[in-house]
């Protein structure tokens, strides 16, 4: 059997470990509710795709080879969270609940998720330690065994972003009513992805 319960479980604990994914799908669902955090863990887990590919094929080794391409990759991954920051700093005090009510606004809000984890190359490293520890030096075929663990990674980051989201969906009620704590969570949420766009660019490998 390919699937091992350590596999799941270790799966399970990194997808739940709060990150740039889990921070943009809880502040969508909070601030605007849950068709909006559906999008951005879409989003989210598509974003997971070039990665796993990446580690399948072994171009992540390249990328781990090459200092100038990782380089690269992680400063606009830094500048993209830090645009994010921005964007939701000068929003604050202006929150419209019903907007990605529209489909052009889902779309928007599940292209920046792909777009935050395209943009974070060490997933591309982590993947390439990562799923090679769940191949059976005894399977017939490593490539495609390795594509369905990417599979199921990927559904168990899909559910739990979703779950992520539609609980901070459901704490919408607590906030609405104070236009102080909305700015400040909001604020809060743009400081964070600030801080991560920092250490994404100034931390090594």
């Amino acid at each position: 059997m390919f699937i091992t319960p350590e596999f799941l479980v270790t799966s399970l604990v990194v997808v739940l470990m709060p990150g740039t994914g889990v921070i943009y799908t809880v502040s969508n669902g909070l601030f605007l509710g849950w068709r909006a955090a559906t999008a951005a863990a879409v989003g989210c887990t598509f974003g997971i795709v070039p990665h796993l590919l990446a580690s399948v094929f072994g171009l992540s080794a390249i990328l781990h080879m090459s200092s100038l391409a990782f380089q690269c990759i992680k400063y606009a991954g830094a500048i993209y969270l830090l645009y994010l920051a921005w964007c939701m700093w000068r929003e604050t005090g202006g929150i419209n609940f019903n907007k990605p009510e529209k489909a052009n606004g889902l779309c928007q809000i599940a292209v920046r998720g792909t777009l935050i984890n395209i943009l974070n190359p060490k997933l591309s490293i982590f993947f390439l330690a990562f799923l090679p520890l769940f191949i059976s030096s005894g399977s017939a075929n490593p490539t495609l065994h390795m594509l369905l663990l990417s599979a199921i990674f990927m559904l168990m980051t899909f559910v739990v972003f979703v779950l992520y989201g539609f609980c901070a969906h459901g704490l919408r009620r607590y906030v609405t009513g104070s236009d102080r704590l909305l700015t400040l969570i909001q604020r809060s949420f743009a400081a964070t992805f600030a801080a991560l766009g920092i250490k994404l660019a100034f931390t090594e490998r």
